[in-house]
């Protein structure tokens, strides 16, 4: 058991049935009374993650209540509350789950004053999406010129989430709404909205006229210029479909392509 190690260093309880993903094994348990979740990275990125948890400190993310640094071995608050942004879409409160997400993303910008955690450059992600616009051309091509243009003329560079979304931003009761496993990203802040308009599910996604509201949704929330939001929007798209069929997910990019190509429709009115 993975986790053995931890529990008696850190004197936790388990409370629940361990969790595997493609890169992490987790844990629900008790600290000191307390609801957490233990989260054992396997690759890079996840390590990356746990140093940015740290450097937020529990400002509009979960906290940190233990970490490893040489495994990556996390102990993080286990975020409970209630509400669900997922659940908010589906019951009609779309445009209200992109403001939370954009307020949490505003949260998560702000400049601190501790020295930057490791971070991956932005521009080293967009190589799948050069790989796949050569390899199959159409949207993709477009799509990679739209993310070298913006790359090129980077505005408000900070820390970014990376990968945030509707599952990945929960329900902290009195301490709000708060951020869980970050990709650890250097980048534009634009960047950061874009994954909203793929989520919190393809046939959600890809409605007709939802892109196009929720654009100015959240163009207005987070203070985004919304023809740069959009042209965000179809470079990641584009990124996603390309790590779909990097992965042989070809009935899985196909949606994802759809996202960028009404990204385009929107830029080209």
């Amino acid at each position: 058991m993975p986790f053995a190690p931890f529990l008696e260093r850190w004197q936790l309880v388990p409370d629940g049935e361990p969790i595997h993903t493609h890169s992490s094994d987790l844990l629900p348990v008790r600290w000191r009374g307390e609801a957490a979740m233990l989260k054992l990275p396997r690759e890079a990125e996840e390590r990356r993650g746990g140093l940015l948890m740290r450097w937020w400190d529990g400002e509009g993310a979960a906290r940190v209540l233990a970490h490893e640094e040489q495994t990556g071995a996390l102990l993080l608050e286990r975020v409970t509350g209630p509400r669900s942004l997922v659940r908010m879409v589906r019951e009609g409160q779309d445009d209200e789950a992109s403001r939370v997400l954009c307020g949490v993303a505003a949260r998560l910008h702000l400049p601190r004053a501790r020295p930057l955690p490791e971070l991956a450059p932005l521009e080293r992600w967009f190589r799948s999406l050069e790989a796949a616009s050569r390899q199959h051309g159409g949207l993709f091509v477009e799509a990679a010129d739209t993310a070298r243009h913006l790359l090129d003329t980077p505005r408000d560079v900070g820390v970014l989430h990376g990968d945030l979304h509707h599952e990945n931003v929960l329900d902290g009761g009195e301490r709000g709404w708060l951020a869980i496993d970050p990709h650890s990203l250097l980048g534009e802040r634009g960047f950061d909205y874009a994954n909203i308009f793929c989520n919190p599910d393809l046939k959600t996604a890809t409605q007709p006229g939802r892109l196009a509201r929720q654009s100015h949704v959240v163009a207005e929330a987070a203070g985004l210029e919304r023809e740069r939001l959009l042209r965000w929007i179809l470079a990641y798209a584009g990124l996603s479909a390309a790590w779909w069929l990097e992965d042989g997910r070809h009935d899985e990019a196909e949606p994802v392509l759809e996202v960028a190509r009404i990204a385009a429709a929107e830029l080209a009115r």
